[in-house]
């Protein structure tokens, strides 16, 4: 499994596009990957054939696990490119020498499915010491001390044998995803085990993009204790002056003027005054970013939701942010986006004013601690302040939602910049060039 971007540590099979015994060019897309809600393309490193394929359509790997072997062509075979000496080649490698070793063990194996815990010592397991040798083998062939403790042994007083280990990779690891089961914990909450009757309909299957996104939010739910502070915003500046420009900056720059690179703009500048804003939680310790990455909530075609990145806002000019924010808004609408342009957000806006909504409770993010909904731009009369004293007067207004992780943002904190990001929608300068 390649490494398809720094913060990526797994991906998905999609679809194996060439089958056991098919050969290839190198260059060939010979399989498709996904990681967090991108599809990417694994291309063929040189030429030469499928061997066999070690996890199928579905399956979660790890990134630097083996997925498949390969037979490299005569032509390529010079050029050394890759070990061939790598894990599961080694394994067989190892079953092969160590035949004669594991068929001292006369009755095949009966593997016992019950489940053991690991705490110091092994509850329920008799293997509770292993030898060097053991660990080694373990070490290279990333079996853990749980799954070693369930493989049957042979050796004097209980002791695990080499060729046990063997023996039991070869029938293929049956105990591979143990987990230890922790013991219960009487304060803890349980879930009610209630019985609802959930109707009949339509049965539709979440697909995978779905199912991450439900799995996110749950995540973020169950892990950051939720705030949400609320302002209004007076944007008529904003409005008349966009109203106004938007025709000649797209003229000059070739970009489209929409609010959004604006709401970036002013979202970055605040994030700029409040830096304690820009972190994401790491156990104990806070994580405050130096770089400020505009994280744009964004529906999809199908009607799921990504989150495309403004990278550095803070440095850049305002036609810069706008031909980023087209630029990702095309490619979110053409199914585009790279895994690139969707990770290294550090804080993001979710403008559910698109929809025509007032206003929204936003899920933060992770691992972000804070995240802000704009609603709809609403025209309604309000009472300003004049040269002639107060006065009614036709005015765009806008609610600004604030959620917060409330484990290290305070009230202070996510009340002061929420109510900053909206002192610079207010304070437009109606006068400012393009």
């Amino acid at each position: 499994m390649p490494k398809m971007g720094e913060s990526i540590t797994e991906g998905t099979i999609i679809n194996w596009l060439i089958s056991k015994g098919d050969s290839f060019e190198e260059g060939d897309i010979i399989l498709e990957v996904a990681t967090d809600k991108v599809d990417n393309e694994v291309p063929a490193p040189v030429s030469g054939t499928l061997i066999k394929t070690i996890f199928n359509v579905n399956d979660v790997v790890p990134v630097g696990e083996v997925m498949g072997i390969l037979e490299v062509s005569e032509e390529t075979q010079s050029l050394k490119k890759y070990d061939t000496t790598s894990s599961a080649v080694k394994t067989s490698q190892k079953i092969k020498k160590n035949q004669k070793a594991s068929k001292q063990v006369k009755n095949k194996p009966i593997y016992n499915n019950g489940n053991s815990s690991l705490s110091g010592k092994l509850n329920g397991a008799s293997n509770t010491f292993f030898s060097p040798l053991i660990i080694k083998i373990a070490k290279q062939e990333h079996i853990s001390f749980e799954e070693l403790a369930r493989i049957p042994a042979t050796g004097n007083e209980g002791r695990l044998r080499k060729s046990d280990v063997f023996q039991y990779i070869e029938d293929g690891r049956p105990f591979k995803f143990a987990q230890p089961v922790a013991e219960k914990d009487p304060t803890a909450y349980r879930i009610p085990q209630l019985k609802f009757d959930k109707g009949k309909g339509k049965v539709i299957e979440m697909d995978r993009m779905r199912q991450m996104i439900a799995d996110h939010m749950v995540y973020s739910k169950h892990t950051s204790p939720h705030v949400t502070a609320y302002v209004e915003a007076n944007l008529t500046n904003m409005v008349n002056w966009r109203n106004k420009n938007k025709i000649p900056f797209q003229e000059k720059y070739g970009e489209r003027l929409t609010f959004t690179p604006l709401f970036v703009e002013a979202v970055a500048k605040a994030v700029k005054d409040f830096p304690n804003i820009n972190a994401s939680v790491d156990g104990n310790n806070i994580i405050v970013k130096e770089e400020i990455n505009i994280g744009m909530a964004t529906a999809l075609p199908s009607g799921n939701l990504i989150v495309p990145v403004v990278k550095n806002a803070s440095t850049k000019e305002l036609k810069q942010i706008a031909a980023n924010v087209n630029e990702l808004a095309n490619k979110a609408r053409e199914n585009k986006l790279t895994a690139d342009d969707i990770k290294g957000s550090t804080f993001t806006i979710s403008n559910v004013g698109t929809f025509g909504s007032v206003m929204g409770t936003p899920i933060i993010n992770q691992p972000e601690v804070a995240i802000l909904a704009l609603g709809i731009i609403k025209k309604r009369a309000e009472v300003i302040e004049t040269e002639n004293g107060d006065e009614i007067a036709i005015q765009s207004m806008m609610y600004l939602s604030l959620s917060f992780d409330h484990r290290v943002v305070d009230g202070f904190l996510g009340g002061s910049f929420v109510r900053r990001v909206a002192d610079y929608f207010e304070q437009f300068d109606v006068n400012r060039k393009i």
